[in-house]
């Protein structure tokens, strides 16, 4: 399997309500990106970095081929990252209003109003 097939087959399987999902994240999975950032397409390749992305905000991470089990290991992190994300957005999509709130306007991160 291609690192990019992985990625597409998450994005889709997230999208698509395969995994458990609160409200909220429901609400960010149709703008979800899984990308692979490895110069190669190969599982085998000396570095691969995935990133999962939604709007503005993303997380990138590196994993190195000989990790047992690494398909399964990068659904699980990808997985988890989307949830980080999903609650980071949550977090500033409510307090954008507020006096005292994240000083981050919603067109810096690209989100929709």
């Amino acid at each position: 399997m291609k690192i990019s097939q992985l990625c597409q087959m998450i994005q889709n399987s997230l999208r698509d309500g395969k995994y458990p999902l609160e409200e909220q994240h429901r609400n960010f999975s149709n703008s979800l990106q899984v990308i692979n950032r490895s110069d190669s397409d190969d599982m085998q390749s000396n570095e691969i970095k995935i990133e999962v992305r939604i709007y503005g905000l993303y997380i990138l991470s590196n994993y190195v081929p000989n990790i047992e089990h690494l398909p399964g290991l990068i659904e699980a992190d990808v997985l988890d990252s989307f949830k980080i994300l999903c609650r980071r957005l949550g977090r500033v999509t409510e307090n954008a209003g507020k006096p005292n709130g994240v000083k981050v306007s919603a067109e810096k991160l690209s989100l929709p109003k």
